[in-house]
């Protein structure tokens, strides 16, 4: 059942309340909200529910319909993150776990972890203990295949995935290993869903052959009755009729899953299809579908696998899994991040040079911005909003912030011109681009009807990029807001019912306001590109992306100079915008992106001969565009 908590209840209150529920051997777990604190509360509760409304600071009792308590979204609405290491499943970024289906032999093994790092998993995969149907096939190297795997995180970085088979080993599990896998064939085996309960590890558990959804679910429960809430579902295909593939991948437990419970769910399309062409075009489909990641087997050599080569992907293969899956994460509101583990461990050493490695963004909480800011540096990394454009350069400028991310372009309505202006003003680097799909939505108040609207309010920029559907409604008044989020707050505000905001879903459950209309933008290919700002460089290694700003004489061909200057080396340009300069009228500066790094040794002659042509030259940074080569 959920107790729905009274409001100004007391710390006093609140633990005689607990005191009572723990005479009725209850697990009691307490969820503050917005504007309402509630306890969910399981076990075989012998009293009435009715009760338990008379007690003091007990507002209302709603009863838990699902057999599956801790993990369904009654008692948990909010989807659960579970985090392994720096890495966080079931946020903004999709997590790749890969690697071979079992621990073969050493070289072989890190061979492969060093080819998945470098392609964008962040979790390396790989079985010690195996459980096969025939007793005569490799049954895994057991402990010296643990041994295996924790040199592979030594070196890579990379955390491990590995199956356990028996409560026996627990110890071992604990000593070596990161996320435990519980397999389809020990689904209902309970004794060792117990044992992992009590372990505390992050569990990935698949779900069996033959398992209902609801089985699946109450498997969950019993890892979560133990007290260990980090769970991971795993779909790797049912038994069926169907023989053409090894499993049938029911990707239509993606949504349902998502609807029942808060728990994050990836797919194993190599356990699903049993055939390596086909493992990608359902991987594909799976974050299509909404899946949080996928866990796909990788080999260097799978025509020698000692277990499941027919199904392993050659890390070319993968290579191409990972671009495709880059550029279809964004439009399911998702990012694919080369250099997620890189991110995070940079973020976590300790500046010495600055006072805080916090993010500034503008705009607040469930904006766009502050969507990019999670999904380029993750949930976990200090944030704060700002008022203005302007002050989210000041903040880095001045090094009360080590990074700043703001917007720089949208494909339906161009430039930000403010912000190239604000990177020409300030001494700051690029050092990072994140593209966001934009969904707008019209959000208002409950009882709120379209028929009924007289005002709307949002940032300018999005009236442009709803142009089609409001001209539909001339009658409305277009109220110009610092950014979409603040605009569903003030349209709360005012508790109006002939008023409404245009913003994204996630600002509609902040402020708990009701979606009127979706995707309302006039093109659905709408991106906005967001930069990242830093006094300092942020990532090692290889770039391939730069931005730089330039001027020319005011003679014939001046420009056409700089522009042959780029094709006759096979230099792409990915933009090229003039501005004109503020102090000199009729004169203009050229923004260009490049598909190079200008900063790079190779390329030092042609940065000279670029100097020579321009009468102004600016290097804005030269930075990782996301995807890899």
């Amino acid at each position: 059942m959920i107790l729905v908590l009274k409001k100004g209840i007391t710390e006093e209150e609140k633990d005689k309340l607990k005191q009572v529920l723990r005479a009725e051997n209850c697990i009691i777990k307490e969820i503050e909200g917005v504007e309402e604190t509630i306890f969910g509360v399981v076990g075989k509760v012998k009293k009435d529910l009715r009760h338990f409304e008379t007690l003091p600071g007990v507002a209302k009792v709603i009863p838990i319909s699902k057999s599956y308590k801790l993990v369904s979204r009654e008692l948990h609405p909010e989807p659960s993150v579970i985090n392994v290491g720096d890495v966080e499943i079931g946020g903004d970024r999709l997590v790749v776990i890969a690697g071979p289906c079992a621990v073969e032999e050493r070289e072989r093994t890190l061979e492969i972890a060093r080819q998945v790092r470098k392609y964008g998993a962040v979790l390396f995969r790989g079985g010690a203990f195996k459980p096969r149907t025939s007793p005569y096939s490799f049954q895994g190297l057991g402990e010296e295949g643990l041994k295996i795997l924790a040199e592979v995180r030594e070196e890579t970085g990379l955390g491990i995935v590995t199956e356990m088979t028996s409560p026996s080993q627990a110890d071992l599990m604990i000593k070596y290993v990161d996320v435990i896998q519980i397999g389809a064939r020990n689904m209902q085996n309970f004794e060792l869903l117990k044992c992992v309960g009590r372990i505390g590890k992050p569990v990935l558990l698949k779900r069996g052959l033959s398992a209902t959804i609801e089985e699946w679910l109450m498997s969950a429960e019993y890892i979560l009755s133990e007290g260990n809430e980090n769970v991971i579902l795993c779909e790797r295909g049912i038994r069926t009729f169907e023989r053409y593939t090894r499993n049938t991948l029911d990707l239509t437990a993606v949504p349902v899953i998502k609807k029942l419970t808060h728990l994050p769910i990836i797919i194993d399309p190599s356990h699903a299809t049993g055939l390596r062409e086909k493992v990608s075009p359902m991987a594909r489909a799976a974050i299509a579908a909404g899946a949080d990641g996928i866990i796909v087997e990788v080999h260097t050599n799978p025509e020698e696998a000692l277990s499941d080569g027919p199904q392993s992907l050659y890390p070319e293969q993968f290579k191409q899994l990972m671009r495709d899956l880059y550029v279809i994460a964004p439009v399911v509101g998702k990012q694919l991040d080369y250099a997620y583990l890189e991110k995070a461990s940079i973020l976590r050493k300790p500046r010495t040079d600055r006072a805080t490695s916090r993010v500034v963004y503008h705009g607040v909480p469930g904006s766009f911005s502050h969507r990019a800011c999670i999904q380029f540096f993750g949930e976990n990394t200090p944030s704060q909003h700002c008022s203005s454009f302007r002050e989210v350069f000041e903040h880095v400028d001045m090094g009360s912030a080590s990074f700043g991310i703001v917007p720089v372009e949208n494909s339906l309505t161009g430039s930000i011109h403010e912000n190239y202006d604000l990177l020409l003003e300030h001494d700051l680097k690029i050092v990072g681009e994140i593209t966001l799909r934009i969904k707008h939505n019209l959000i208002g108040k409950e009882g709120t009807s379209i028929e009924n609207i007289r005002a709307v309010y949002s940032h300018p920029q999005v009236f442009q990029q709803c142009r089609e559907y409001l001209e539909k409604h001339p009658e409305w008044d277009l109220v110009a807001c610092q950014d979409t989020a603040s605009s569903v707050q003030r349209v709360k505000e005012a508790d109006n019912l002939h008023e409404a905001a245009i913003a994204s879903k996630e600002a509609a459950k902040l402020y708990k306001m009701k979606v009127l209309d979706e995707g309302i933008e006039t093109n659905p290919r709408n991106y906005t590109r967001f930069v990242v700002i830093s006094r300092d460089d942020f990532l090692n290694g290889s770039k391939n992306k730069s931005s730089i700003i330039y001027s020319v004489s005011n003679k014939p061909g001046a420009l056409y100079e700089t522009l042959k200057i780029f094709a006759d080396n096979q230099i792409n340009l990915v933009k090229l915008e003039s501005r004109p300069i503020h102090s000199q009228p009729w004169e203009y500066l050229f923004y260009v992106d490049l598909e190079i790094d200008i900063m790079d040794d190779e390329y030092k002659e042609i940065l000279e001969k670029l100097k020579e042509k321009t009468e102004f030259f600016k290097i804005l940074g030269s930075y990782r565009k996301g995807i890899e080569g």
